[in-house]
């Protein structure tokens, strides 16, 4: 899925221009953002969607040298669950 970028979050809206995914992060220090909310409307839940907005967020803060903090349920749980993956980039 093809995500919109604007300050501090991805998302994706239908085409009625209704937020139906998103990721926000708000900057913490130079070096840090704390990863705060992941949002999937409930009819794509279950396709990996929340996922690939956390992975935008990791994407993005790799290419700025920066480390992320999950106090997002979501992303933490995906954090601690695939730490082969987010160990690098976590705060």
């Amino acid at each position: 899925m093809d995500f919109e970028k604007s300050d501090n979050r991805f998302y994706k809206n239908d085409e009625q221009g209704k937020l139906i995914a998103e990721v926000t992060y708000v900057p913490s220090g130079n070096d840090k953002v704390i990863l705060d909310h992941t949002f999937v409307d409930p009819s794509l839940r279950g396709q990996g969607i929340a996922e690939e907005l956390v992975n935008r967020v990791v994407k993005e803060m790799q290419l700025e040298n920066k480390k992320i903090i999950p106090l997002c349920p979501y992303a933490k749980t995906l954090f601690e669950r695939k730490p082969d993956i987010y160990a690098s980039i976590q705060a």
